[in-house]
């Protein structure tokens, strides 16, 4: 099992200067220093994402969720016009050779705000534009066109009639380039009115081979009747041979953190991954803790299987 986190590397972050991939910038800070700014913050993400991938490396991580705040407004430009394409092309290529290298596994799962199935046509076309974004930075890691490094999305919505809803989104699928459609993913949703694992198959994974990401925590709150472990070899059904699913594990913070949090909420750490689950995919910690938690987590299960008594 590959084991990951999210994003931030608090460790990282914390070093001065600090180690980061997401720095970006405002509106009015774009608006006065347009392209040169970007490539600058553009070739910097790049150079600390090396980093933080050899730490990951360094710690035995080899699961990593990137930012999509990778390169700051680029939904105003094409890559190859920043001014600093070339060295941030060699920094990135040399990032997509250590990952594939070392066996490692890098995703994406673009912001809310994607919504392929959406009734406006300006939302889709922003959202279509972002995805090939993502495909784009994939393309310039030089890391395959596969599920594998995926860009993972929610269909989030149901706009009073999940037929045409999950219609809007397949059609919206067939348009984008095989950069992102070949990479693209989709998670089951936390609301009991939204978007669960069967439904999801029968929208996306059968009509489209999109393979469905299970999240073990979302499951709770829209199961249709299926144990957790049922969902997940329902998800782990529309995966392609060869390539391992992805799976993201998280428990509420009011069982840990905060008993007054919202059920959705996650807890900064987590207690344990079943062992099914670690088994059968490749799993990413959604924890506050970020990559903390990864470590706690080993340290806790390499005590547990020190005890007297307990099989190895």
């Amino acid at each position: 099992m590959a084991l990951g986190y999210v994003c931030m590397n608090r460790t990282l972050r914390e070093r001065d200067p600090p180690l980061r991939c997401n720095r970006g910038m405002r509106e009015r800070t774009w608006e006065e220093r347009g392209l040169p700014y970007a490539s600058e913050l553009t070739l910097q993400n790049f150079r600390d994402l090396r980093e933080i991938l050899e730490w990951n490396r360094e710690h035995g991580i080899d699961f990593y969720r990137c930012t999509s705040d990778l390169v700051p407004w680029h939904s105003q430009y094409d890559l190859e016009q920043l001014p600093d394409y070339e060295e941030i092309r060699e920094v990135a290529e040399d990032c997509g050779a250590f990952v594939r290298e070392h066996g490692m596994r890098l995703t994406f799962h673009p912001s809310h705000w994607v919504k392929l199935a959406s009734e406006s046509e300006d939302t889709v076309e922003n959202s279509l534009r972002d995805l090939e974004n993502h495909g784009a930075w994939l393309d310039l890691l030089g890391l395959d066109r596969s599920p594998y490094y995926g860009i993972n999305v929610h269909i989030g919505a149901h706009y009073g009639d999940k037929s045409a809803t999950g219609e809007r989104f397949r059609a919206a699928v067939e348009r984008l380039s095989p950069a992102a459609r070949e990479r693209l993913t989709v998670e089951n949703d936390d609301s009991e009115s939204l978007w669960s694992v069967p439904e999801l198959v029968e929208a996306v994974g059968d009509p489209l081979g999109v393979p469905i990401v299970f999240d073990y925590h979302h499951h709770t709150f829209a199961s249709r009747g299926l144990s957790h472990r049922e969902a997940f070899a329902l998800a782990a059904g529309t995966w392609p041979d060869g390539v391992r699913p992805a799976t993201h594990y998280s428990e509420p913070a009011r069982l840990h953190d905060d008993p007054d949090a919202k059920p959705g909420a996650h807890s900064e750490y987590v207690a344990s991954v079943p062992d099914w689950l670690a088994r059968e995919s490749d799993v990413m910690l959604e924890a506050g803790a970020k990559e903390r938690a990864v470590l706690a987590l080993r340290e806790s299960e390499a005590a547990g299987a020190r005890e007297p008594g307990r099989p190895e």
